[in-house]
């Protein structure tokens, strides 16, 4: 079993920056894919970003290309979402995924473990 807690989120203007950060316990998640979701309030959770297990391969919606930067550090089994140029468009609570799978997902159903989430908002 796999606990994913994220943290980092919070209030930032528009234009600022945030690193969101997801850690892993219960066993290492080095041989798994991951993910970012987010939700914001009245809508579905959407995609934002991915990263495969070796980090040779990551995968962004195009609404963050350019902005947000998924990473990992498997030594500390932690994820990132470094976070630059936030619109107030990006506010939401942000959910980091793990997949039992090398390879990238985009599609939530295709996870096999979440967080909790972190609120991020933006102002304008």
């Amino acid at each position: 079993q796999v606990q994913l807690v994220e943290s980092g989120g919070g209030l930032v203007q528009a234009g600022g920056s945030l690193r969101l950060s997801c850690a892993a316990s219960g066993r290492t998640i080095s041989g798994f894919a991951m993910g970012w979701f987010r939700q914001a309030l009245g809508k579905e959770r959407e995609f934002v970003a991915t990263i495969s297990s070796s980090a040779f391969n990551t995968y962004y919606t195009d609404s963050v290309k350019g902005r947000f930067t998924i990473s990992r550090d498997s030594a500390k089994n932690t994820v990132y979402l470094q976070m630059n140029s936030l619109k107030p468009e990006d506010t939401a609570v942000y959910y980091c995924a793990a997949r039992r799978t090398p390879t990238m997902s985009t599609l939530g159903r295709g996870y096999d473990y979440w967080g909790q989430g972190t609120q991020v908002t933006v102002s304008s």
